[in-house]
């Protein structure tokens, strides 16, 4: 298969593919005019990254993981513990977006929204503001 074909059965860009070759993630055999000749593991492997991509995996873990799949004597628990972290943080990061999303929810409240210049959310923006977060 050539970049092409590989890209649209994958469903990533063919610039993301270039980019996963580039940083080693994947190593497509090239043909006599040089051009990338992508097999089925390849493919399969391009299908793995962008699952956990989409699962919001760092290149680095997907680095990780990927070597752990393919590694037929790992322990389940690396990649459970791998796993386990990621998910700390994605936790941490929706507290975090809850938190701003209650600060913006009380900012919009005290603001009367009318010509007055007065403006809760400028005055908290610029540190003036009680709410601060």
């Amino acid at each position: 298969m050539n970049i092409g074909d590989v890209a649209t059965r994958s469903g990533l860009p063919a610039k993301t593919i270039r980019y996963y070759e580039d940083i080693g993630l994947i190593r497509p055999g090239r043909s006599s005019n040089g051009y990338r000749c992508f097999e089925e593991r390849d493919l399969h492997k391009l299908a793995f990254l962008a699952r956990a991509r989409a699962l919001g995996f760092s290149i680095e873990d997907c680095r990780v993981l990927l070597g752990l799949y393919e590694d037929e004597s790992r322990a389940s628990a690396d990649v459970k513990q791998l796993a386990q972290t990621h998910l700390t943080k994605i936790e941490a990061k929706i507290a975090d977006l809850a938190a701003m999303r209650a600060t913006l929810k009380e900012l919009i409240t005290c603001c009367a929204g009318d010509t007055r210049p007065d403006c809760p959310i400028l005055k908290d923006l610029s540190g003036e503001g009680a709410g601060q977060s």
